[in-house]
């Protein structure tokens, strides 16, 4: 890509500035998780597992009312792949790490949004929100963390007038 400051660069995230080799270890971790889940988005387990979650979330509900149940896994396990894909190329195509980064930081930003529309997250007997309950709130807790490595991902991937990287 151009070397203009004014214009935005893609690069592979761990190999973008001295020290940042250890992000391999971001993006492969989360490949595992996205292939994992991605895969196990096809059974019918799964499927009803995560139905509580889309059907009350209004970014997601309409996957139940246009596909069904299972229909709407397919699609979400399909995304999740394509990600999982997506960070795959990443390691080895400057483009692929920021869109395999973004698509896994969309990913958590959506999930983080079941705390407000999936019923259960604050634990009621323990004087309700900020306590969680162990299910769904502290499974959708560690999200948090998996956004925050996507956006090491992403930040180290993209450069530009906005994200300026100190090289070493």
């Amino acid at each position: 890509m151009s070397t203009s400051t004014n214009q935005i660069r893609f690069q592979i995230a761990e190999k973008s500035t001295g020290s940042l080799n250890f992000l391999a270890l971001l993006r492969w971790a989360l490949v595992v998780i996205f292939l994992w889940f991605g895969a196990m988005k096809f059974t019918a387990y799964e499927a009803t597992g995560i139905a509580p979650f889309i059907e009350h979330n209004p970014i997601m509900s309409w996957l139940h009312a246009l596909f069904g149940v299972q229909g709407a896994s397919y699609i979400i396990g399909v995304i999740e792949l394509s990600t999982a894909a997506a960070l795959i190329l990443g390691a080895f195509q400057p483009i692929f790490s920021a869109l395999g980064a973004a698509m896994s930081a969309a990913t958590y930003i959506i999930t983080l949004t079941f705390f407000l529309s999936t019923p259960g997250v604050a634990e009621r007997t323990a004087g309700g929100f900020p306590a969680i309950s162990a299910a769904p709130g502290q499974f959708l807790l560690k999200d948090l963390v998996l956004l925050a490595a996507s956006l090491c991902l992403l930040f180290a991937s993209v450069q530009g007038p906005l994200l300026k990287v100190q090289k070493s």
